[in-house]
């Protein structure tokens, strides 16, 4: 329980992290281009070579690729409400609804992938971290981070205090600390195929994400250099993963 609840603070501490820089520093849109870029690297890495693999490992390839797809349509289904949400809302996507859109962003799928972050840790028998579970975990860090800088830079320009907007940062954080720990106490125990769906929602999940948000939003700010940061970003978590 506490290597779960050490490793939930420390991936969701980029939040924290994110959000006071993003509340004092407004960095050129190439630069957070780069930063999400990147992240998208490592979470494909993460996608790759630990969560749908273990999923597999553990369920099969039916339940497995069943999750994934439910993982993606949930993300797909709960996005599409928040975009028609943040469009009505006051001063629309131009306003400090932007920032909320963000963060609501990070939170639908860093939900799963928090849960999955303490799913992985399971599987060691000496709650140790292995390296499938840092290359997650390196691979959370870095998306949450520039996520919550754009996020925070978008509630100061629309006239948020950095107060706030470190605070609200700082609470969504908790609630991913949160979901590392009740993926790990809460599914403890549970058969080898509810684990794998649950690991193969989280990677729909993700999957989704990038395709809906990171690397769309990496491409409109940060070409060129997004394509040897997206490559950097996944060849540093494969080497985590793999141990190597």
């Amino acid at each position: 329980m506490l290597t779960a609840l050490l490793v939930g603070v420390i991936g969701s501490s980029a939040l924290v992290l994110g959000g006071a820089l993003g509340s004092y520093w407004k960095p050129a849109r190439w630069v957070t281009g780069v930063f999400l870029a990147f992240a998208s690297g490592t979470l494909i890495s993460a996608l790759s070579f630990e969560l749908f693999p273990e999923a597999v490992e553990l369920a099969g390839v039916l339940p497995s690729a069943i999750g994934l797809l439910v993982g993606a349509a949930t993300f797909v289904v709960v996005s599409s409400w928040l975009d028609r949400r943040v469009a009505a809302g006051p001063g629309g996507p131009a306003g400090s609804a932007v920032g909320f859109a963000l963060l609501a962003a990070v939170t639908l799928d860093g939900v799963p992938e928090n849960t999955a972050l303490g799913v992985s840790l399971i599987a060691s028998a000496d709650l140790g971290i292995t390296a499938g579970s840092l290359a997650l975990l390196f691979a959370i860090f870095a998306s949450n981070f520039p996520e919550a800088l754009v996020g925070a830079m978008s509630m100061r320009a629309a006239g948020r205090t950095a107060r706030f907007a470190i605070g609200i940062w700082s609470i969504a954080a908790a609630l991913l600390t949160v979901a590392v720990v009740v993926g790990f106490s809460a599914l403890n125990g549970v058969n080898e195929t509810a684990l794998g769906f649950a690991l193969a929602f989280a990677g729909g999940a993700v999957l989704a994400s990038l395709a809906d948000t990171l690397m769309p939003e990496a491409f409109e700010r940060g070409k060129p250099a997004i394509a040897l940061a997206t490559a950097l970003g996944f060849v540093i978590a494969f080497v985590l993963a793999e141990g190597l």
